[in-house]
């Protein structure tokens, strides 16, 4: 089904941004982020990793495991089937950041005039929380099927209340959900390195993979979401398997696609699907701004003459930065005034897109 047809607004090309934000202060990252991506383009729902336990990504997708718990070991985030078995601290921590993001922007989005633009919500997939949390004994829960299956599971039935609490804080607004999958293409070629680094773990099966986010996708649209899309890497990515989950759209980096991979993805654009461009890079040099985001509009113009698209169909484009402005775990940050210059210029790629889709 077309991300039109479920109701995310049409006709206009979107900016958004991942939710990763530099700083510490929820209330700052949110008034930046909505500031700069109104409506019609997407604001995420910010995240802090340099709150440190709890905000970076994987312990905040692991908080919304139903009925699973998480705690910081030396070797990253352990899974528990039982809460009695393991400190709850961390994964207390967890819950508390994504509810206090949660309640700032209810609050901001509360005092804005106008009409609210879509709300992008982000979390790890079923594969990639898989290959970044451990089991008691120690290694990847990625390793183990019966683990795999229960954190798809889990992670299907924690997500409805997840959208239910960003429905609350943004009344109205229409939910995009991005699923994020960085380390699937590793977990599919079999190279995700065991916990002791000295193998590699054993590739899981693709239909398996295919099946979890089906699943996934199922639950977060019966939530509510207007439009789900699956992040994967940009080299060998399962396009086929994205949509066969039933995605309605997919989020990749477009700089390393190929041809052929473009020619794919156009067949699923004019078929009414998304692509989320991981397109802006994040460093432009002093001054040259205005010439970089010219360069990326006829460069992506120029693709969509080569694939015989008609210009409308750019409204099917999401536009995103190349990564995050923050890592992970906070380590390595953009600084704020740079992330709101790579906002700017997201913004001025749909406005000089839209401009050449009317002309």
């Amino acid at each position: 089904m077309s991300a039109e047809m479920r109701g995310l607004p049409g006709g206009r090309i979107m900016a958004s941004a991942h939710g990763a934000w530099p700083g510490v202060d929820p209330v700052e990252a949110t008034l930046a982020l909505r500031g700069e991506l109104g409506a019609p383009h997407a604001a995420p729902l910010a995240e802090l990793p340099g709150r440190g336990v709890g905000a970076d990504s994987v312990g905040r997708s692991a908080a919304l495991l139903a009925g699973l718990t998480t705690d910081v070991q030396p070797h990253g985030w352990r899974l528990s089937w039982r809460p009695e078995q393991g400190d709850l601290k961390d994964h207390r921590r967890a819950l508390a950041a994504l509810s206090t993001d949660l309640q700032v922007l209810a609050d901001i989005a509360g005092e804005e005039d106008s009409v609210p633009g879509p709300v992008k919500l982000q979390f790890r997939g079923p594969v990639s929380l898989a290959a970044s949390l451990y089991l008691h004994h120690g290694e990847r829960a990625v390793s183990d099927h019966g683990a795999r299956r229960d954190i798809a599971q889990a992670l299907a039935e924690g997500v409805g209340d997840h959208l239910a609490a960003a429905r609350r804080a943004v009344p109205g607004a229409p939910l995009a959900v991005v699923i994020e999958e960085p380390l699937v293409t590793e977990a599919l070629a079999g190279t995700i390195p065991t916990a002791s680094g000295y193998r590699t773990l054993r590739s899981i099966p693709g239909e398996e993979v295919t099946q979890n986010w089906r699943l996934l996708t199922d639950s977060v649209k019966a939530a509510g979401a207007e439009e789900v899309v699956i992040a994967v890497p940009g080299v060998e990515a399962p396009l086929e398997r994205v949509y066969d989950a039933g995605a309605d759209g997919i989020c990749l980096p477009t700089g390393p696609l190929t041809t052929r991979q473009w020619e794919r993805l156009a067949g699923r654009l004019e078929a009414g699907a998304t692509v989320w461009a991981e397109c802006i890079p994040l460093t432009v040099t002093a001054g040259r701004e205005a010439t970089a985001t010219a360069g990326l509009a006829e460069g992506l113009l120029r693709t969509w003459r080569d694939l015989g698209l008609p210009l409308s169909s750019l409204s099917r484009l999401r536009l995103l930065p190349e990564a995050r402005f923050v890592s992970e775990r906070g380590e390595r940050s953009l600084r704020p005034q740079d992330s709101l210059k790579v906002l700017r210029r997201l913004v001025a790629l749909a406005d000089e897109l839209e401009q050449a889709a009317a002309s």
